[in-house]
């Protein structure tokens, strides 16, 4: 028996998807905070529990009878985070259950400048404490990431962005299906995969030459200080907090963070990831 965590979510919901296409709905479990929200998965004949990483009782009782969890990453930071990941990770320990799969960053390192980076990483060593058998899945960067944060001003045609480094975005539908491959192929990957990723990381300003010719215009890339950048974000109206940790993916990224590339995603989906090209496609510029 498989369970899921925030199987409601976008990442949970597409986990549970490659595992459909790989398993009888009778051997998953989506562990979600409102089951009323569901439907869908029960539509689909998967047994929904309620499963809240903030209250113990009830992500004991959404692992009961587990053979392995998939615990998604809290959408929360730094200790916050890393106290809901602990409590589910005891919650595995006490019920039992033969593996904890965890979603981790390729960008997960101690004192990372990048925030989510080192929340990952103590997650991390708590699971090599726990005495479980665990799998740590070390995300490539999220292309939608990318958009979310850049989008926009690829559409606009110019892209003002602080000194960076290569970053291997990649798809989260590709993640997510290489996490099904994986909780299927149970023991295999054990420890910390290596970093799933797309086959290419590319800069700020490869991506805007990207962007220019799926486009069919130029799409600028101008570099800025970090202060003229973060106050800029400031001034349209982003909160000072959230600027200073969208500016750490930048701080992180001319380290080298996320930079690396290897070839097992591709192993585990059985064809090539997703390129940056094809996401911008699809985006629509």
């Amino acid at each position: 028996m498989i369970v899921v965590t925030g199987a409601n979510g976008q990442l949970g919901k597409a986990i549970i998807e490659g595992l459909l296409r790989r398993l009888p709905a009778d051997q998953i479990i989506a562990s979600v905070r409102d089951p009323a929200k569901a439907s869908a998965l029960s539509a689909q004949s998967i047994e929904v529990r309620a499963g809240d990483f903030a209250d113990a009782a009830s992500i004991k009782s959404a692992f009961a009878g587990a053979d392995q969890v998939l615990i998604v990453s809290a959408d929360k930071l730094g200790e916050e985070a890393r106290r809901l990941h602990h409590t589910a990770i005891e919650a595995a320990r006490e019920t039992g259950v033969g593996r904890i799969l965890y979603t981790s960053h390729m960008g997960a390192r101690a004192g990372s400048p990048f925030a989510p980076g080192d929340q990952h990483a103590g997650t991390e060593a708590d699971l090599a404490a726990s005495g479980l058998a665990y799998t740590s899945l070390r995300h490539g960067f999220y292309a939608e990431s990318c958009l979310h944060m850049v989008g926009e001003a690829l559409r606009a045609g110019e892209l003002r962005v602080p000194e960076d480094g290569p970053v291997s975005w990649t798809a989260r539908d590709d993640l997510a299906e290489a996490d099904a491959a994986i909780l299927v192929d149970e023991g295999k990957w054990d420890g910390i995969t290596p970093p799933l990723t797309a086959s290419q990381a590319v800069t700020m300003a490869e991506l805007a030459t990207l962007a220019s010719e799926v486009a069919g215009r130029e799409v600028r890339h101008i570099t800025v200080s970090d202060e003229e950048w973060t106050e800029a974000k400031i001034a349209a109206g982003m909160p000072a907090l959230y600027a200073e940790m969208l500016l750490d993916v930048f701080v992180a990224a001319r380290r080298g963070d996320f930079a690396a590339t290897d070839p097992a995603l591709e192993t585990l989906i059985g064809r090539a990831p997703r390129t940056m090209r094809e996401i911008l496609g699809a985006f629509g510029l």
